[in-house]
């Protein structure tokens, strides 16, 4: 299939396109490098199948045109601020990395009759919401700009398959992790422990847990319900049923930088910052329903990602 993969120089974007690649499909990744990187994309460089365009996909007359000279047949949108804490003191982040961005694809689906999308959604959708987090869990009410633009991007999607006639897959992923991240908890342990290997700041109590997804699996996760699901409308939270709290972060990095008697500080509070979900663990009843399940626990997707991010052998 030809398939445009958005924000595919990123951390997710480009394992999605490394699989889709693998598959025999025909991808173009678009993102304009302000969080992907090319070196996550360099090694399809020379492959017939693979192309990279540059571009702002908020430019939705270039990005228009990049539908009409590709015919696509499915998007796989994965461009968005990736970066939470950034958000809460930019409202203009979210409304155009994550939310805006979700518009502009719609507007050129819609314009070049392509009809399959496939969108990474999130957990932030569900703000602090303590019922059983099923796909069907509501009203919704997010904490962060980041979830509501997730969550609206959702709701447009879902009105695009009644009034525009296209088929969606929607995925809300947990806190990802895995080779080419650029942020995250462990990601700050590793660099402060690297400049003062006695002693660690913890922002929050370190009692925060949720579930940890390694990157591989979720791609695998995506791939299996975007092939498995076949409805106009497909939604599915995807994660694992284990979840792991800030503490045991801090001692899976320690241990494997091979430190001892590092000093855990904590700055306090139940959570690391605003908009931050402290806990959290929905039901993954319905995509195991389908056939599909995490093949590392929560604790294994952390111990993964560290090792990678130490350049450890996996």
């Amino acid at each position: 299939m030809n398939i445009l993969v958005t924000g595919g120089a990123g951390f997710i974007g480009s394992h999605l396109c490394d699989m889709l690649l693998e598959e025999g499909h025909r991808v173009v990744c678009v993102d304009d490098l302000s969080l992907g990187r090319l070196e996550n994309i360099a090694h399809h460089t020379g492959n017939p199948l693979f192309s990279f365009i540059e571009l702002n996909i908020l430019k939705t007359d270039q990005l228009n045109t990049v539908f009409k000279e590709h015919g696509f047949e499915h998007v796989f949108h994965m461009a968005a601020n990736s970066d939470i804490q950034q958000g809460a003191s930019d409202l203009n982040i979210d409304l155009e990395k994550t939310f805006m961005t979700t518009f502009s694809i719609l507007q050129c689906m819609k314009n070049n009759a392509v009809k399959n999308i496939v969108f990474a959604s999130s957990s932030a959708v569900y703000g602090e919401n303590t019922a059983p987090l099923t796909e069907d869990t509501g009203p919704l009410f997010p904490i962060s700009f980041y979830g509501a633009a997730k969550l609206a991007s959702e709701a447009y999607i879902s009105a695009a398959c009644e009034n525009v006639g296209i088929r969606a897959w929607i995925f809300r992923f947990p806190n990802v992790v895995g080779e080419r991240a650029t942020h995250g908890a462990m990601f700050d342990f590793i660099k402060k422990l690297q400049q003062n290997p006695h002693k660690l700041e913890i922002l929050g109590d370190g009692t925060q847990t949720k579930p940890y997804l390694y990157v591989k699996d979720l791609v695998d996760g995506i791939m299996f319900g975007w092939k498995n699901a076949h409805d106009a409308l497909n939604y599915f939270n995807l994660g694992v049923d284990s979840a792991t709290d800030v503490t045991t972060i801090a001692e899976i990095v320690v241990e494997e930088m091979g430190l001892a008697d590092v000093e855990f500080i904590y700055t306090g509070g139940d959570r690391g910052w605003v908009g931050d979900v402290p806990k959290f663990q929905y039901s993954l009843r319905k995509i195991n329903a389908l056939g599909w399940t995490a093949r590392r626990t929560s604790d294994e997707a952390v111990r993964c990602a560290v090792q990678a991010e130490l350049g450890k052998a996996r």
